[in-house]
């Protein structure tokens, strides 16, 4: 006897589907490169203080794929930049804005992009408490915010191979060549992966 109004139970495999996993096409972040410090009284000596590490440096944006392969490394800025300017003075909201629907992660440097870019860039959540957050919401934060570390994870690896080249651990010559340099020894460091992702294809 059917009653009406009542339906069987799904399949336990066609009526739950298991839950979509999370795409990355990108994953971008700013590095800092160690330079000579400008002669005295030179007028824009003080742009190439690191507000994050307070030495003398330059600053490029790297993007890798989500295996942390390079795929782009910007030319160099005085380190006093902050990585969001960069990345806009770039293009890179042009360039997401008015291109195909895809996935960057980005630290909290690069926050703001999110809401600029329609969700394409991914930054790590606001804190919506500054002041006495309730023990609840400081786990959830803090479970997010690691979730999303741990997804990012691999542009450190690409841009510990980037430095892994002399020229780059601490840049000794004229700071006017230095863009130059970091992206000549990038086309060569995505030449090597690329020519070793395809040997290992073949295999």
């Amino acid at each position: 006897m059917h009653h009406r109004g009542r339906h069987p139970a799904p399949h336990p495999r066609r009526g739950h589907r298991p839950p979509r996993r999370q795409r990355t096409d990108g994953i971008i972040d700013g590095t800092e490169i160690r330079v000579r410090r400008p002669a005295a009284g030179r007028k824009d000596r003080e742009k190439f203080i690191s507000g994050k590490n307070k030495q003398n440096a330059v600053k490029a944006m790297v993007l890798t794929d989500a295996s942390g392969r390079l795929l782009y490394c910007s030319p160099a800025q005085p380190a006093s930049c902050a990585d969001i300017t960069h990345a806009r003075q770039l293009g890179l909201l042009q360039h997401l804005t008015g291109g195909p629907a895809v996935e960057i992660l980005a630290d909290a440097g690069y926050q703001g992009l999110g809401a600029q870019t329609g969700g394409r860039v991914v930054t790590p959540p606001h804190r919506k408490f500054k002041k006495n957050p309730p023990d609840w919401y400081e786990k959830i934060h803090e479970r997010q915010r690691k979730a999303h570390s741990s997804r990012r994870i691999r542009v450190e690896h690409g841009i510990a191979h980037l430095k892994n080249w002399r020229a780059l651990a601490r840049h000794h010559g004229r700071r006017e060549h230095m863009s130059d340099t970091i992206q000549a020894i990038a086309g060569l460091l995505s030449h090597q992966q690329t020519s070793t992702r395809s040997t290992g294809q073949e295999r």
